[in-house]
């Protein structure tokens, strides 16, 4: 129930339409309940029944000491009886049949319209509410780091935004419509069958507990399995992902079939619990209306002894008594099934809220400085640092300085630590110790956002959105001129390519760029990286999947943006790298050596000599 009362936190800023919405079912519960009891005049005029009057006017003694309704109800009761009756059987009997045929005709329409508009103000409330809901799961989400991601699944977090706040956003509608709906006819009717025999509305009732028992355990049940059903739909969901995104992998090494046994699994797991899930929901229904007829039953006997020998109804009172308390299974039975959808929309909150309440580990200080532009160095001193779900130190006791306008390379075999250490600098991850500092100011103490807006980053896996040329080179700014994206594309070397293209600058290029080849990619990365005009540049094994000729106009536009900047620079190719002012040798976590080039490559047993005579020893 407390992730319940969460959810309907996000209802909170919609309090006016709510408010609407519950004003208009009071007064469908009120008119709902009026049009059943215009059945028992209706059936007194075309029936001629004249004993009603006797019986309302003149109750029994046993009836009047043995009221359970206090005094000014039973007061109030019997004024609103007399002027209805007043006005109904005013006149003939077919004046009085006109006066209550128009009666129900107003208060079936009037109840419609007020059954519309609630209908309407809560739909409102909550298609707005849990947009906000996920929203704020999508917000939320980019406030995590980088680590939180390694850890979870794609698909995993694409079907907590999708499929979770669908779960609760089909059921809060339906629930919160139920809470107070169901509860005022319940009361409605209630009051109609009290005002017209407490006895047999008492008799009713004494099935309910049994009801309620029945209900609360088939409600733990459904919270439970569907927990599971959402879980199993996140696997579906995050094999559907892979696969599809991994479509020439699986062709390449003809693993269709091995995928469709891996996902007709899943599926079929999800069949099993949606089955189990299906039969206990669909067994409440019934439960609940053989109980109500065993109920009934009883009632229909015990009333019509009332009506036949005890003489305390007449018979139009008893079949609008039979009305009204079968008017209250309908709303018993859907107040049945809430507990049920509070259950199964709580399982699937609890998905969303364990995004929402996962804090991030990189986040700004309390009061973080702006940093208006950079002047001097970069330093890493003493820098370690490991996974969260490792011991094991990724990089171990780091330190150097690289100052501005500078070019620092990295080499080192696979697994060295050399993408960590220049995630380290964007503040991906942090240091698990030491301190990485920009003028002598601590990272930690600068704006996130500050910091990522003087850096630049052209990784070796290119991501670009399935938008325009234009719009993902300008990707992050905003009313950016066309003739700054076009000088930023020939400055990349992409110009050229770019006008061949259908649209131009217009085309799109699909999801991930699929369209374009890898080179492409690569220079529109590094366009985007020089319309951004950062003062720091990040290139992580940029051209290690290119062709040559693709890798030399890459290269190319590389040492274009390279230009006045301070630049860290991973390569596997040697030769990329020759030009740059220090470089440093990775292995293992360990900085094993440093220098420049020519430097590196007089010392005949250390490791940059290796990679050297590897590369170029024809």
């Amino acid at each position: 129930m407390k992730t319940y009362l969460r959810i309907l936190q996000y209802v909170k800023p919609y309090w006016k339409s709510l408010l609407l919405s519950i004003v208009c079912t009071v007064l469908f519960a009120f008119l709902n309940g009026i049009s059943i009891y215009l059945t028992i005049p209706l059936l007194d005029t075309l029936f001629n029944d004249n004993t009603k009057n006797e019986i309302v006017t003149q109750p029994s003694a046993v009836d009047k000491t043995m009221s359970i309704l206090p005094d000014w109800i039973i007061k109030l009761k019997d004024g609103v009886a007399s002027s209805f009756h007043n006005f109904v059987f005013n006149g003939d009997n077919t004046h009085k049949l006109f006066s209550i045929c128009l009666l129900v005709l107003i208060s079936f329409l009037l109840k419609n319209i007020f059954g519309y508009l609630q209908a309407y103000f809560l739909a409102y409330t909550e298609y707005a509410s849990m947009t906000d809901l996920r929203d704020d799961a999508y917000k939320h989400l980019h406030q995590l780091p980088m680590s939180y991601f390694k850890q979870e699944r794609v698909g995993n977090l694409i079907s907590r935004l999708t499929n979770d706040v669908t779960a609760v956003q089909a059921s809060i509608s339906a629930t919160f419509l139920n809470l107070i709906r169901e509860p005022l006819n319940i009361l409605v009717f209630f009051g109609i069958a009290v005002s017209i025999s407490w006895r047999l509305t008492l008799l009713s009732l004494v099935i309910l507990p049994f009801i309620m028992v029945i209900i609360s355990w088939i409600g733990f049940k459904l919270r439970r399995y569907s927990t599971r059903i959402q879980s199993k739909m996140a696997d579906i969901t995050s094999i559907l992902q892979e696969t599809i995104s991994g479509v020439k992998i699986v062709k390449a090494f003809s693993m269709e079939k091995y995928e469709n046994h891996k996902f007709m699994d899943e599926t079929h797991g999800f069949l099993k619990l949606v089955i189990k899930v299906a039969r206990i929901r669909n067994a409440a229904s019934p439960i609940t209306e053989i109980l109500s007829v065993v109920v009934g039953v009883i009632i229909i006997y015990y009333g019509g002894i009332l009506v036949l020998e005890k003489h305390v109804l007449t018979g139009s009172e008893f079949i609008g008594f039979l009305l009204a308390i079968f008017q209250l299974m309908p709303p018993i039975k859907e107040l049945s099934s809430v507990n049920n959808r509070i259950q199964e929309s709580s399982a699937a909150a609890d998905r969303i809220f364990e995004i929402m309440d996962t804090q991030p580990s990189i986040r700004n200080i309390e009061k973080p400085l702006e940093l208006k532009n950079f002047k001097e160095s970069i330093e890493f001193r003493n820098v370690s640092f490991h996974y969260d779900d490792s011991d094991e130190l990724v990089l171990d006791d780091i330190s150097f300085k690289v100052k501005k306008g500078e070019i620092l390379a990295f080499v080192g075999p696979s697994g060295g630590g050399k993408s960590t250490l220049v995630d380290l600098i964007s503040r991906f991850f942090d240091p698990t110790s030491g301190t990485i500092l920009i003028d002598n100011i601590d990272i930690k103490e600068i704006s996130i956002e500050t910091l990522r807006g003087f850096m630049g980053i052209v990784t070796q896996e290119t991501f670009l959105f399935n938008e325009s040329i234009k719009n993902n080179i300008a990707y992050g700014l905003t009313e950016f001129p066309l003739e700054k994206i076009i000088e930023a594309a020939k400055t990349a070397n992409a110009h050229n390519f770019i006008m061949e293209m259908p649209d131009g600058y217009d085309t799109k290029i699909g999801e991930r760029g699929v369209k374009i080849s890898g080179g492409q990619r690569q220079r529109l990365s590094i366009a985007r990286a020089l319309l951004k005009n950062p003062e720091i540049m990040i290139f992580d094994e940029a051209t290690s999947a290119l062709d040559n000729e693709s890798e030399l106009l890459v290269q190319e536009a590389i040492e274009r943006l390279m230009i006045n900047r301070t630049t860290f620079v991973i390569a596997h190719r040697l030769s990329t790298i020759r030009n740059a002012n220090k470089i440093i040798v990775l292995d293992r976590g360990k900085i094993v050596q440093y220098g420049t080039h020519d430097e590196l490559i007089q010392n005949d047993k250390g490791l940059y000599n290796k990679f050297y005579e590897m590369q170029f020893r024809d």
